[in-house]
């Protein structure tokens, strides 16, 4: 790991963001995308569920070397952040790809489907993204409800549980009641980045409200219900 020279962590700035989104239209969202990036002044940047496309299960699968995400390479490459974005991805899944300065790559599908995403999309497996030292567990919306993927995600080794989510605008405490656990069964850091505004499969009204918890189960940063709303925080050990 990275450490000073006694020994310490470097502190980790990750940030949540949730822009608004576009149904299907991969090349406007990048840019929405790129704006957040850059606006977060954060080593990390998190988004939410399926943030590239919304959260439409018929959406293309987005590769990572596809031209749509030049803008956020760029806004990376510039700011020096690495950007966790929600999109369908091959598999197919429902996935997170990890984008930096140099290009991007699948980090994550996630593992527990519900029935119509099923139909769609085949699951992945616990996974772990290092930043700087830090070993960040990756989770997608579903996944946080299950204890079973926290344990074994922690498992691998883990100082933060990272997740992108769409929940629906009265599930806003949902959030903060599967942080404080994984909190305190893991000891861990917990980040939710949460969609914000209209998206597909029913979720006319969505719940925004993304958060960072720290491994104290404390609510450190949280961002409001609105699109294009941003929350930072700073991870010490």
């Amino acid at each position: 790991m990275r450490r000073g020279e006694f020994g310490v962590m470097h502190p980790l700035s990750i940030a949540v963001a949730q822009p608004r989104c576009t149904a299907h239209d991969v090349r406007v969202n990048a840019v929405a995308h790129a704006e957040a990036v850059r606006a977060a002044d954060a080593r990390v940047v998190v988004f939410p569920e399926m943030s590239l496309t919304g959260y439409e299960l018929d959406a293309v699968p987005v590769v990572p070397d596809d031209e749509r995400l030049a803008p956020i390479v760029a806004a990376c490459a510039d700011t020096g952040a690495l950007a966790l974005v929600g999109a369908p991805v091959p598999g197919p899944r429902i996935g997170i790809l990890a984008v930096g300065g140099d290009g991007a790559r699948v980090a994550y599908g996630k593992v527990y489907l519900h029935g119509s995403e099923a139909a769609h999309f085949v699951p992945g497996e616990p996974a772990v993204i290092e930043v700087d030292g830090w070993r960040l567990g990756l989770a997608v919306c579903r996944d946080t409800g299950i204890p079973e993927h926290a344990a074994k995600t922690a498992a691998l080794g883990i100082d933060g549980y990272v997740a992108g989510v769409v929940h629906a605008d009265h599930e806003a405490e949902v959030h903060g009641e599967r942080a404080r656990r994984v909190a305190a069964d893991h000891g861990v850091w917990v980040v939710t980045a949460a969609f914000a505004g209209p998206t597909g499969g029913g979720f006319a009204r969505t719940s925004g409200r993304s958060g960072i918890w720290s491994a104290d189960g404390e609510l450190v940063a949280e961002a409001g219900a609105a699109p294009d709303e941003i929350a930072r925080a700073v991870f010490l050990k």
